[in-house]
């Protein structure tokens, strides 16, 4: 468990985690609405080189992210507003994976695909700071901690 004490904790996080972040990765994120599930992959963008606003994909879904305005092609993905687990299969994202990542929000609603992903769960603590907690794959045991 790491505590992160404020956005910008989140923020430094989500930069170090991107030094970090390979072709055919997967960082799910978990966590009740205004946990900082956004404000992780903004710092992840960040830390891959983006220099510009970083919209929530609540609505489109998928937002995409493409060299050179990332060192590696990233998907940022919102799955809240999905009702159904099949519904994952027409957004196509395996097709990033070969040689970029993807960073998901709201992976529970896509009913326990990617196994092989790091799973980052977030939680308020009421005090300003987030608790962050991590199940970390064999692909990513020599990469982490963080």
């Amino acid at each position: 468990m790491t505590v992160l004490a404020d956005e910008a904790a989140t923020d430094t996080f989500g930069r170090r985690l991107a030094a970090r972040l390979a072709p055919g990765d997967i960082v799910l994120l978990s966590g009740d609405l205004g946990a900082g599930k956004t404000a992780l992959a903004r710092g992840i963008l960040a830390g891959l080189g983006h220099a510009g606003e970083v919209p929530s994909p609540t609505f489109t879904l998928v937002q995409s992210y493409e060299v050179p305005g990332v060192r590696l092609p990233v998907w940022h993905v919102d799955l809240y507003r999905l009702e159904d687990p099949d519904e994952v299969e027409e957004l196509g994202l395996d097709e990033i994976l070969a040689d970029g990542a993807l960073i998901i929000e709201w992976p529970e609603r896509a009913g326990g695909r990617w196994p092989e992903a790091l799973h980052l769960t977030l939680a308020d603590t009421g005090e300003g700071s987030r608790r962050l907690t991590a199940r970390v794959p064999p692909a990513w045991e020599a990469r982490w901690p963080i």
